[in-house]
């Protein structure tokens, strides 16, 4: 029986690529730490930040206000997603003279299926530089590219050399790679999954391969059987380009906790700017809209309302957050993350039945649970 041909996966992931947009469009930003984001008198977060900003410590989701302090001598820029979406879309169009097997991530990265493309005279490795030339040529902008025979080591490699770099993962190599890659670098294991894994004494990612699918099972849910296989350098999800998307959503860890009611209000604001302009970007609208709340000691609740009707933009995104951030706790404990998820997509443009009526009401179903 014949052996399944070898997968060839690319993840082309652009770099800084808010703000390398900002200073290939604006020459007096080139060479200078940039920061793209909301002001700190607004609460802003940071969208991105050029590799000048990087230098000082600035990261993506970090509060402007604390970017600053790190970087006073950084330009804020106000995001422009509409700018950063025709962007992508140049992007994707160079993806398609190589593919149609393409699964976006984002506005600027995706996994790439090339395995029909490989012959003798053409590798993924080389089909990896010709994206990345044409990149370069087309759009001004760098991306950097990961080479593999599956989607998690790819994405592991297009960070490994940043930005303007190139990785490439053999079969041969990927399970002596995975077994040898720090946890935290394991793409869906984030600070409060790394600290569980380091209490099992679990640092590399071949740790895993020293305990049971039970053990990993009871320690980390559904996750655990995943963490074998990764652990081996095996990843069999295929490259999903058709896939159809049922939500969208944004969230913000804070930088300090918030505490009381008014200051939860108001990181609703810049989350719900976020949301809005996503879900312009996707050319969709949602009816159910999703209030996610993580406090300080990691416990979570959520709140949902289904709406008749989508919102018509930000403001009206956070008049309805607001009614369910307040059927939390967030007034009495310490607020560490907040986020906003707006489901059952549509298209605004096509023909859409008419409501009827409600008793007293025709604006909204409310879904959400107590707080306890």
């Amino acid at each position: 029986m014949n052996a399944a041909p070898q997968r060839r996966i690319l993840h082309v992931d652009m770099d800084a690529f808010y703000a390398s947009v900002e200073q290939r469009d604006n020459p007096l930003l080139r060479g200078k730490p940039v920061i793209v984001g909301g002001t700190a008198a607004e609460r802003g977060v940071v969208c991105t930040a050029s590799y000048e900003a990087r230098r000082y410590g600035v990261k993506s989701a970090m509060a402007t206000g604390e970017a600053l302090r790190l970087c006073p001598s950084a330009v804020l820029v106000r995001p422009d997603f509409a700018r950063y979406s025709a962007a992508s879309e140049q992007l994707h169009d160079i993806f398609r003279r190589v593919t149609e097997l393409i699964e976006p991530l984002s506005l600027d990265e995706a996994y790439l299926d090339v395995s029909a493309c490989v012959n003798a005279e053409r590798s993924a490795t080389l089909i990896a530089r010709e994206i990345r030339a044409a990149v370069q040529s087309e759009l001004r902008l760098t991306a950097s590219a990961g080479v593999a025979p599956n989607k998690f080591l790819a994405k592991v490699a297009s960070g490994m050399n940043k930005p303007d770099g190139l990785t490439v993962i053999r079969p041969e190599q990927a399970e002596k790679f995975a077994r040898a890659l720090p946890v935290r670098k394991v793409p869906g294991i984030g600070p409060r999954t790394e600290e569980v894994c380091l209490r099992y004494g679990v640092k590399l990612c071949g740790d895993f391969l020293r305990y049971t699918e039970a053990e990993l099972t009871r320690w980390f849910g559904s996750q655990g059987p995943t963490f074998l296989l990764l652990a081996r350098g095996i990843d069999e999800r295929p490259v999903e380009c058709g896939r159809e998307r049922t939500s969208l959503g944004i969230e913000e860890t804070f930088a300090r906790d918030l505490e009381g009611l008014a200051a939860c209000v108001q990181a609703l604001g810049p989350l719900a700017d976020g949301l809005w302009a996503r879900l312009t970007d996707a050319g969709v609208r949602g009816r159910c809209l999703t209030l996610k709340v993580k406090y300080h000691d990691f416990t979570r609740c959520s709140r949902s309302r289904l709406l008749v009707e989508p919102p018509s933009g930000a403001a009206e995104i956070v008049s309805i957050a607001v009614p369910l951030l307040r059927n939390t706790e967030a007034s009495t404990r310490a607020v560490r993350l907040l986020g906003l998820q707006l489901s059952k997509l549509e298209d605004p443009a096509a023909p859409q039945q008419l409501p009827l009526p409600f008793a007293g009401s025709n604006a909204m179903i409310l879904s959400a649970p107590s707080p306890r």
